[in-house]
């Protein structure tokens, strides 16, 4: 399998995940999702659209003071990334 080097869900870069990237049921850690995204084989907030994944990740880095215009170029291709791409 593939590593990734961004999670697939929100876009983090998987090295500035604290707890080192999601898990799998078997308690493995997951190659394509962050612990924000993902946990225990299953997606933390499963019903979350494409949108609603952008604008948190936006929110987010605007709330770690980078500015908006930044967070919106950084978020415009969260719907490429494997999660979003068969929605």
């Amino acid at each position: 399998m593939k590593a990734y080097k961004n999670c697939q869900s929100c876009g983090m870069p998987l090295v500035r995940d604290e707890k080192g990237g999601g898990t799998e049921r078997d308690g493995q850690k997951s190659v394509m999702y962050c612990s924000h995204c993902y946990e225990n084989g299953a997606f933390v907030l499963p019903d979350l659209t494409v949108g609603e994944m952008k604008k948190r990740v936006e929110d987010k880095m605007v709330e770690f003071r980078f500015p908006r215009f930044l967070a919106r170029l950084f978020t415009r291709n969260i719907h490429k990334l494997e999660r979003w791409r068969n929605v």
